[in-house]
């Protein structure tokens, strides 16, 4: 089977009911990045870093996998699918997906600050953790999130995976982060992209088709493009 690389953001979660970034009124709005997703802001203030990835969980657990997760699982049965996905929530692994890489980390993990930096998984239903919260050898926990102005370890693997793609597809980002946005520039020449997103995105390679569409949607009409 053919190699079916996706990469997902904040768009594909936003039809599930998870706010993004830039929305109004969204989860984020009520606090400015510097002060919740910085190593910065843990150092300085953990007991604000903790409630907000506290309130990110427990919103989490209120909102299900849509159809676009869902299509990207049927895909399976046609193609080798491979995720990589900017988004820290676990709606992927929840519709079923298989091969799912985070390049941003995860919202239900907890990473160690010791010197091994060992991930623990909170149990599904977990949502609230304490600012103290030490892994078994005494270290504090720290969410297992890549916060700005930290590398992101995963991008090595991701760009593995996109160098053997057949066909390589973009939902729901809007390809102004990286070094995720970058990850396009490794797709070899004359193997197919396919863009999903309803915001007009700038710089685009020549051999994208565009499907300017909300998630859903554009997976729906990608799964009928697909299979034909």
């Amino acid at each position: 089977m053919k190699n079916l690389i996706v990469l997902t953001g904040a768009g594909i979660s936003a039809e599930s009911g998870l706010g993004t970034f830039r929305d109004s009124g969204g989860l984020w709005e009520k606090y400015r990045v510097e002060e919740v997703a910085t190593p910065e802001a843990w150092e300085q203030n953990r007991a604000l870093v903790t409630d907000f990835y506290n309130q990110r969980r427990k919103q989490l657990l209120t909102v299900e996998p849509n159809e676009a997760h869902k299509i990207l699982v049927q895909l399976e049965d046609f193609f080798n699918v491979q995720i990589i996905t900017q988004n820290v929530d676990n709606l992927h692994e929840r519709a079923g997906s298989s091969h799912v890489l985070h390049l941003h980390g995860e919202l239900n993990k907890m990473r160690s600050t010791g010197p091994d930096a060992e991930v623990f998984e909170l149990s599904p239903d977990q949502y609230e953790v304490c600012p103290d919260d030490v892994c078994p050898k005494g270290y504090l926990l720290r969410p297992h999130i890549v916060w700005f102005g930290e590398a992101v370890p995963e991008i090595e693997p991701a760009i593995q995976f996109v160098q053997q793609a057949d066909i390589f597809v973009v939902i729901g980002t809007s390809m102004q982060v990286y070094p995720a946005a970058g990850l396009i520039h490794y797709v070899k020449n004359n193997v197919p992209i396919y863009v999903i997103d309803p915001h007009e995105i700038d710089h685009l390679p020549l051999n994208v088709t565009y499907l300017q569409c909300g998630a859903g949607v554009g997976a729906k009409q990608l799964f009928a493009l697909l299979k034909n």
